[in-house]
């Protein structure tokens, strides 16, 4: 190996060209593709949201890349950085139907990060927007990038129902809504997500009761966090332009402002009919919004004069197993 080093020193200039083609087989070994011995420590130096509006509610006129720039626009204020700082962006986004190319890149656009940004989009049922923050945090510690975007955006009011090309058959046509098809559909079993909930429950012994008191509970913390300002730091206005209308400017989330508590224990089961336990009201909602953070190394933390909200310590993933 003293050998073959002392060859690299001296290079293989004037050498033959078998020589040659052995000191560029050995360069290519001795390469080091890292940066770096040791991971980066990762931090997360803001992080912000747009208010959660509900389903063909008050952010329903946005498209999910739109909700997307915002949240971006606003964690990259809030970390107090340069938007040319940020040199790679991910995000989940899942209905991606009638968006346009490249959603991840719309927002931002949208946001005025430079042209020259890369930015990927990640597509996971669920929490696509957790596994987009998880890959940026990967890319980070390995020490490709020392400062990214990452979130989720979705706008479920603005997808789109879709027909089969091919001929139109006699008799008429068939929409599907892409919600049901592409989001809440299990291609596996043919099933619906709310029918996964209702064998969790029956699997789990969870009682119509003790999810109404879940929901309720869960909605009830929601109102009183909002009125004691608790989600005042991370959520970020959204205004929305009506032709002719003065701006409309959506400061909090609008579910649990829609609730109402005596219609709970009333409402009937949705996707089990005799014996069921899922409603319309203790189930997961049909929403719009989007969130965002800024990640960083901690020596770009350092760097920029950043004071990181938390760190990254660890990340996993699991996927549902039942019978």
């Amino acid at each position: 190996m003293a050998g073959l080093a002392a060859l690299l020193r001296c290079g293989a200039h004037g050498r033959g060209p078998l020589l040659r083609r052995q000191m560029q087989e050995i360069r290519y070994v001795e390469r080091s593709y890292a940066s770096k011995p040791t991971l980066n420590e990762v931090v997360i130096a803001s992080a912000t949201r747009t208010p959660i509006g509900s389903f063909l509610g008050c952010l329903s006129s946005l498209p999910a890349t739109k909700l997307g720039s915002i949240a971006i626009q606003g964690a990259i204020e809030k970390a107090g950085i340069p938007k040319e700082e940020v040199k790679e962006a991910y995000m989940g986004n899942v209905l991606q139907g009638g968006e346009g190319q490249a959603p991840t890149r719309q927002a931002v656009l949208g946001a005025g990060l430079p042209i020259s940004t890369p930015c990927t989009t990640i597509n996971k049922v669920c929490a696509s927007g957790m596994k987009a923050i998880m890959m940026a945090s990967q890319n980070l510690m390995c020490g490709h990038q020392d400062v990214m975007v990452a979130g989720g955006m979705e706008s479920m009011s603005n997808v789109p129902y879709v027909m089969n090309r091919g001929a139109t058959p006699y008799g008429g046509v068939k929409l599907e809504d892409l919600i049901v098809k592409d989001g809440l559909t299990d291609v596996y079993n043919k099933i619906h997500m709310g029918n996964c909930a209702e064998n969790t429950a029956k699997k789990l012994n969870i009682s119509r009761d003790e999810q109404d008191n879940y929901a309720i509970n869960s909605y009830t913390r929601s109102k009183v966090a909002w009125e004691a300002g608790k989600f005042g730091n991370e959520v970020i206005p959204v205004t929305i332009t009506v032709k002719g209308k003065p701006d409309v400017v959506v400061k909090e989330d609008e579910e649990y402002k829609r609730v109402d508590f005596s219609k709970v224990p009333k409402l009937k089961t949705v996707f089990q009919k005799e014996n069921g336990t899922v409603t319309a009201a203790n189930a997961s909602t049909l929403n719009d919004g989007a969130a965002a953070v800024v990640l960083m190394t901690a020596d770009a933390a350092r760097r920029l004069n950043v004071k990181p909200l938390a760190r990254i310590a660890g990340r996993t993933c699991s996927e549902l197993v039942y019978s």
